[in-house]
């Protein structure tokens, strides 16, 4: 095995102690948003043999296992986090495989650099994800159904949202939902500015399920973002609670503490709360305009200990085992790569002492016992 020391990201939607008091250290001030665990370019794990990019390339078959590589090529194709929301992420989604190949090769072919603020596609891969809560953990995901959506605007009591209230009380339901959202996004900015404005102040004197748009307002004021958001639906996980973010899904974190896998991509289009570039007409080519339940995920436990959160894609399982002090010692062995995160107790992971927010990469084939008093998370892939 090998210990992890991982980079911790500092977004300005970060939190200023979440991170720092699950590692049990000063905070710094500074927001700490995401903490990486894995072999990204953009900030591998560190080993005592080199970068987790390293050791990786110096003999991918040895340390992602030969079904790996045949299925997924020579790289781990997962990226583990810490996510410690503070503030609002942007209102986003990813593409599925085909269009993350169809849009990279696009953006190639016309020669928009890798780094270019307007770029959409930084990769040829889908990212799916998973977040799984450590705290109480707020976050949007997927379309509400158009008539509570409606229901929801029309109490605001705003006269300019009522042509939206009439789109999406209209049929089809899909069909609605792509009108209101392209009217939100295209609409004369100064309007929606002006019209966002009246809808804060109503979430605000209104309070109860309106609270969490205000608090959106807050961060992002004028941004049409804030109506967008209102077609979602609002989730609040409990600890050990989870979302699987499928290609297609608009959704957001608000705030929390959070154990997110993902498969390893930047392929992100935005739909508003962010000032960042936001591409209508791709963005509207991606997102799925399905109204449904979120889906909260709580794990599914095994004759082993292992709780598993399911996801129907092969680039990352998750699970979790709860170990008690004296009981028995788990045999994590496969011939697979994993990456094992603490996130409470004290766990014991082979020759490694791992406490909240320690991590370790288990090549593939290699001896993986743990025991002790505490949480483990483990990543994998499934071959």
């Amino acid at each position: 095995m090998d210990r992890l020391d991982n980079t911790v990201r500092p977004y300005a939607w970060g939190s200023a102690t979440a991170i720092p008091h699950l590692l049990g250290v000063e905070p710094s001030g500074e927001p700490q948003a995401e903490m990486w665990m894995g072999a990204h370019p953009g900030a591998p794990s560190r080993t005592a043999r080199g970068t987790l990019v390293e050791v990786i390339d110096a003999d991918p078959e040895r340390e992602l296992g030969a079904a790996a590589v045949a299925r997924f090529g020579p790289r781990l194709p997962f990226l583990l986090k810490l996510l410690a929301a503070g503030a609002p992420l942007s209102l986003q989604v990813h593409p599925d495989l085909e269009q993350a190949r169809q849009g990279y090769a696009d953006e190639e072919r016309r020669g928009v650099p890798v780094d270019a603020p307007h770029r959409n596609y930084k990769d040829a891969n889908h990212k799916p994800e998973l977040i799984c809560a450590l705290t109480e953990f707020d976050g949007l995901c997927g379309f509400r159904a158009p008539a509570e959506a409606a229901g929801l605007l029309d109490g605001l009591g705003v006269d300019s949202l009522k042509p939206y209230v009439d789109l999406l009380r209209a049929h089809p339901e899909d069909a609605a939902l792509r009108e209101v959202l392209t009217a939100v996004l295209t609409a004369d900015p100064r309007e929606m500015a002006h019209t966002v404005a009246e809808a804060t102040a109503a979430c605000t004197r209104l309070g109860g399920d309106y609270a969490p748009y205000a608090g959106l307002a807050h961060h992002y004021p004028g941004d049409p973002g804030v109506i967008a958001a209102m077609l979602l639906n609002h989730v609040r996980l409990q600890p050990g609670e989870a979302l699987f973010l499928g290609a297609g899904i608009p959704h957001a974190y608000l705030d929390g503490l959070g154990v997110e896998i993902m498969a390893n991509s930047d392929n992100v289009l935005r739909c508003g709360l962010t000032p960042k570039h936001v591409d209508v007409p791709e963005l509207l080519r991606i997102v799925r305009f399905e109204a449904g339940d979120p889906g909260v995920l709580r794990p599914e436990a095994a004759p082993d200990g292992e709780e598993v959160y399911e996801t129907p894609i092969d680039e990352f399982r998750l699970s979790r085992f709860a170990l008690s002090e004296g009981g028995t010692t788990h045999d994590l062995t496969l011939g697979t790569p994993q990456i094992l995160l603490c996130t409470a107790g004290s766990v014991r992971a082979g020759e490694h002492e791992l406490t909240p927010g320690r991590s370790v990469f288990v090549p593939a084939g290699e001896k993986a016992e743990v025991s002790g008093a505490g949480t483990v998370f483990r990543a994998t892939v499934i071959v």
